[in-house]
C-alpha cells in the first residue's frame, strides 16, 4: 500500500545545490496535518496554518465579497512571508 509520501515532489533546489529552499517541509507538514499530527506539522513547517488560512480566505473571497478583502489578503500574505523567512533563517542558523 502506498502512502501520501510516495507521491511527494522532491525539492529541486535541495537536489541540485544540497540546500533547503523556503518551501522545504510544506508537503510533509501537510501530510502530518492530515494524519492528525498538528504539533509535528507546525514544527515541520511553521507557516502551514497561516498558508491554509490565506488559501481558505482567497477561496471564500471568490464567492463572497468582504469589505477590506485586499488589505486582509495582503496582511495574511505579509504574515506568511514573514513566518516563512524567519523559520527558514532559524533552520539554516540552528
Amino acid at each position: 500500500m502506498s502512502s501520501f509520501e510516495d507521491f511527494m515532489i522532491p525539492c529541486l533546489n535541495k537536489q541540485l545545490f544540497g540546500v533547503d529552499c523556503l518551501g522545504c517541509g510544506f508537503q510533509r507538514a501537510f501530510s502530518l496535518m492530515f494524519q492528525g499530527h498538528f504539533t509535528a506539522a507546525f514544527k515541520m513547517y511553521p507557516a502551514i496554518y497561516t498558508i491554509l488560512l490565506l488559501g481558505i480566505f482567497i477561496i471564500f473571497n471568490f464567492y463572497f465579497k468582504f469589505k477590506h478583502a485586499y488589505q486582509l489578503k495582503m496582511g495574511l500574505l505579509f504574515l506568511n512571508v514573514l513566518i516563512i523567512v524567519i523559520s527558514y533563517l532559524y533552520k539554516i542558523i540552528y
